[in-house]
């Protein structure tokens, strides 16, 4: 069953970099709508709502559904600005949906039996993931969250690629549409040998003494039979 996501919005006016930075002092993010060939509108969200909901992964490949007042708009996310340094939203962009036109969104994959794959509980193997989701378009109601994609029957040095995964009706991975060529490997297993590196020794060799002056020992040596 797929989970609802709803986000409570106001709409706002005020624009521009200046009227950003107050809505975050406010503990708000600023937003933006657009998209199904009505005029962009600009948000503003609760950040502490929006970082709890950031949270669940299927947040990102899910139909989300706006709220403001009494309105609601089913939308997908289309890019989200983080802070470098904080745990900080800057800005997010939202684009409305339409139920007949269809959508382009990143769904992950899941990777399972990883732990009792043949190359690994049998070969000593490692797990690689190669990607972590594929770009698909759907219509909104065939968006999936996830793929579930099975690695148990892996050997060393096998891979499951693009054409592996499990697509339901109605939903084409972009990539294939390009072509057999590009049929990109997801995931492989492969033993990681370990390679020692020795350092290499280094000859110290002691310097000659200056011509005409003789060696420390020698002279410790006459000193002890002038003495």
């Amino acid at each position: 069953m797929k989970q609802e996501f709803n986000l409570i919005a106001e709409f706002r006016d005020d624009q521009g970099k200046g009227a950003s930075r107050r809505l975050r002092r406010e503990g708000k993010v600023p937003a933006i709508l657009y998209g199904a060939g009505r005029e962009p509108r600009l948000l503003a969200f609760e950040h502490s709502k929006v970082m709890h909901q950031l949270q669940n992964e299927s947040f990102y490949s899910s139909i989300l559904t706006i709220m403001v007042g009494d309105k609601t708009q089913d939308v997908i996310v289309k890019d989200i600005q983080r802070h470098p340094a904080k745990p900080q939203i800057l800005h997010m962009d939202f684009q409305r949906i339409v139920a007949d036109q269809k959508i382009r969104m990143n769904v992950p994959l899941h990777f399972i039996g990883e732990d009792v794959a043949i190359g690994v509980k049998v070969g000593g193997g490692k797990v690689s993931h190669l990607m972590t989701d594929v770009e698909v378009t759907c219509l909104p109601k065939d968006l999936p969250e996830y793929f579930e994609v099975d690695v148990s029957g892996l050997d060393i040095d096998d891979m499951l690629y693009l054409s592996d995964i499990k697509v339901p009706a109605g939903v084409e991975i972009i990539e294939l549409a390009h072509g057999e060529e590009h049929d990109q490997p997801i995931v492989s297993i492969h033993v990681i040998k370990e390679q020692v590196i020795e350092e290499p020794v280094v000859a110290t060799v002691e310097a000659a003494p200056a011509e005409g002056v003789a060696p420390a020992a020698d002279s410790e040596n006459k000193s002890d039979e002038k003495g």
